[in-house]
C-alpha cells in the first residue's frame, strides 16, 4: 500500500490536496466542463492561522466544500470567478443589436468597471448588500439618480447571463433601487398657456435668440423628438400636401461621429401635418439657413439644421440653446420660467392635445 501524502504538521492530506514548498497548499479537481481547475489557501482548515503577511481567506477544506456544493448544483465553478469587469464585458459581445447610442453608454460603464474597485469583484462574491452599498456611493460622488439606476439595470441584465449560465446561484441586482435611495429627478412639466407665450414673445423680441423661434415653434407645434428634428432634410418636408415625413433619426455619437438611426420605435415612422405656423416657419428656415458642408451620413444629406461651422445641429446644441435662454430670461423678468428642455417641447405639444380631447391611444 502506498503511503499516504501528509503536510508539514504530518496531517494526512485527501485526493487531490498538496502542499507547496513555501507552505501554501493546492486543491486539484475537474469541473463541469471537464477542465483541471486549480484553488488555493494558506490554511488546511478553519483551525489553522494565516502566516504572518498573507491576506485572510477561507481554508482548503472549505473551499473544497463550496466546490462539491456548486458540481452538485451545476454551476460554473470557473465562471463564478469572473470579476464584475469581465462579465460586463462578456455581456456586452452579445449585444450587437443594440442601437449605437446605447453601446456607447454601455462602453463608458465598461470603461467605469476597469477603473472602478466594484468591478474587480468576483461575482460569487458579489451579494446584495455590497449592490446597494455601491450604488449608494456612486450616488454620494455626484452621479445622477438616472445615471445610478441605468448602471444597476445594465448590470442587473449581467448577472442574469451569468445567473443563466449557471455561474451564480442568484442575482444580486434584482431589487427595487427605491428602495435604496430616493429618485430625486426632476420631473419635466408642460409649460402652461401663460409660459409658452411669455417664451415666445420674449424669443421674437430678442436679438439674439430671434434666429430660434422658428425652430421653437416647429418644436412646439408637431411633437417631434429632438433627434428627429436635427434629422430632418429638404427631402422629408412635403410642401405641396402640408406634411414632414419621418423615418429616420439623427444622433451623435462618441468616437463615431454622426449616426442615421430609425426613429424610436415603429411608431415613430409616420407622417406629420404641418399647420399654417409650422409651414410658414419651414419656409424661413429654408430662406435663412447656413451653408452645409458636401455631407452625406448614412445616405442622408441637405439638412435643414446646421451650425455655424456647416455641421448639422443635434440635441446637445438645442439643450444648451434653452438653458441660456431660460437663464437671460429669468435675469431680465420677475415671473421666472422653468427649465426648459427640447423633450418639455414635445411634452407640452402632447398635453395641448390631451386637454383638447385627443384620443389617447392615437396620441
Amino acid at each position: 500500500m502506498s503511503e499516504k501524502r501528509r503536510d508539514n504538521k504530518n496531517r494526512i492530506l485527501r485526493t487531490g490536496e498538496s502542499q507547496r514548498k513555501d507552505g501554501r497548499y493546492a486543491y486539484k479537481y475537474v469541473d463541469a466542463f471537464g477542465k483541471t481547475q486549480f484553488v488555493y489557501a494558506w490554511k488546511l482548515v478553519p483551525t489553522d492561522r494565516t502566516p504572518a503577511g498573507k491576506r485572510e481567506d477561507i481554508s482548503l477544506r472549505e473551499k473544497e466544500q463550496e466546490i462539491r456544493q456548486d458540481l452538485n448544483d451545476g454551476i460554473d465553478t470557473a465562471g463564478k470567478k469572473m470579476t464584475v469587469y469581465e462579465l460586463f464585458k462578456k455581456y456586452l459581445k452579445q449585444q450587437r443589436n443594440a442601437r449605437l447610442t446605447t453601446q456607447s453608454t454601455y462602453s463608458y460603464l465598461l470603461e467605469f468597471l476597469k477603473k472602478d474597485k466594484f468591478g474587480a469583484r468576483s461575482i460569487d462574491t458579489v451579494k446584495i448588500s455590497d449592490v446597494k452599498a455601491w450604488l449608494l456611493e456612486l450616488k454620494d460622488n455626484g452621479l445622477a439618480y438616472g445615471t445610478v439606476l441605468f448602471y444597476k439595470r445594465a448590470l442587473k441584465l449581467a448577472f442574469k447571463m451569468a445567473l443563466h449560465d449557471d455561474c451564480i446561484r442568484k442575482n444580486p441586482f434584482d431589487f427595487s433601487l427605491s428602495s435604496v435611495m430616493k429618485n430625486d429627478t426632476q420631473s419635466r412639466q408642460a409649460l402652461t398657456q401663460e409660459q409658452e407665450e411669455q417664451l415666445l414673445t420674449y424669443v421674437k423680441s430678442d436679438v439674439c435668440y430671434r434666429k430660434h423661434y422658428d425652430e421653437i415653434i416647429i418644436l412646439l407645434r408637431t411633437g417631434l423628438r429632438i433627434s428627429e428634428f436635427c434629422g430632418l432634410t429638404v427631402n422629408d418636408l412635403d410642401f405641396k400636401n402640408r406634411i414632414i415625413n419621418i423615418d429616420h433619426q439623427l444622433v451623435k455619437v462618441s468616437k463615431i461621429g454622426y449616426v442615421v438611426q430609425p426613429p424610436k420605435s415603429e411608431n415613430g415612422i409616420r407622417q406629420i401635418p404641418m399647420s399654417d405656423e409650422v409651414y410658414q416657419s419651414f419656409k424661413n428656415i429654408l430662406k435663412h439657413r447656413r451653408k452645409q458642408k458636401d455631407l452625406v451620413i448614412d445616405g442622408y444629406s441637405n439638412f435643414l439644421f446646421i451650425n455655424r461651422n456647416g455641421n448639422p445641429q443635434v440635441a446637445v446644441n438645442y439643450e444648451a440653446m434653452f438653458r441660456s435662454l431660460v437663464d437671460k430670461y429669468n435675469s431680465k423678468h420677475e415671473e421666472q420660467l422653468p427649465r426648459i428642455t427640447p423633450h418639455v417641447m414635445r411634452h407640452t405639444f402632447c398635453t395641448r392635445l390631451a386637454n383638447a380631447g385627443m384620443n389617447p391611444k392615437a396620441l
